[in-house]
């Protein structure tokens, strides 16, 4: 029969199609490196979407859009669990820093002498406006290891760029 010829409320008992789990940006085998802040910004989100969100969400409602969004709640929640189960919380190195680690800020000097600035983060924590990078990037995966003063190479879709590292610090 035509779904032009029912009720709405006949849609009532249909089970909602189950969402798609997220693939993790993480390589096959690699390990989910994650910074202290970023770590402890993980278990905030988890706690306020367990505390606040899902009892919200979970509040007798009508309607598919509700039971939609705890689907994708449900889902968020799960993803942020198993994210802090294999997560390696990484700490900054202790001082001199004249060495590219994870978690570092890294300000860097292009060839025309503009600087830029670069923080090397996990995937879960990588933020485009705040100039967070993954460290599978190929920026951080160039910046990384490299020394104070080092200029390094990597391509961009426009060709190579060279950057040379002016400082390195940790928050």
């Amino acid at each position: 029969m035509s779904k032009a010829f029912t009720r709405e409320s006949d849609d009532e008992g249909e089970d909602l199609p189950t969402p798609v789990r997220p693939a993790s940006a993480l390589p096959a085998g690699a390990k989910n490196y994650v910074t202290v802040v970023g770590e402890k910004g993980l278990r905030a989100e988890l706690e306020r979407l367990l505390q606040v969100e899902r009892p919200r969400l979970a509040a007798p409602s009508e309607g598919q859009e509700s039971r939609r969004a705890l689907q994708l709640l449900d889902q968020r929640l799960a993803y942020l669990q198993e994210t802090l189960q294999s997560a390696v919380v990484v700490a900054p190195p202790a001082e001199p820093w004249d060495q590219v680690r994870f978690g570092a800020t890294v300000r860097v000097r292009d060839q025309t002498g503009n600087e830029s600035y670069y923080r090397i983060v996990g995937i879960d924590e990588a933020d485009v406006d705040r100039d967070w990078v993954s460290w599978c990037s190929p920026i951080a995966r160039a910046l990384l290891n490299a020394k104070l003063g080092a200029r390094v190479r990597f391509r961009v879709p426009a060709g190579e760029q060279e950057l040379e590292i002016v400082e390195i610090g940790y928050d």
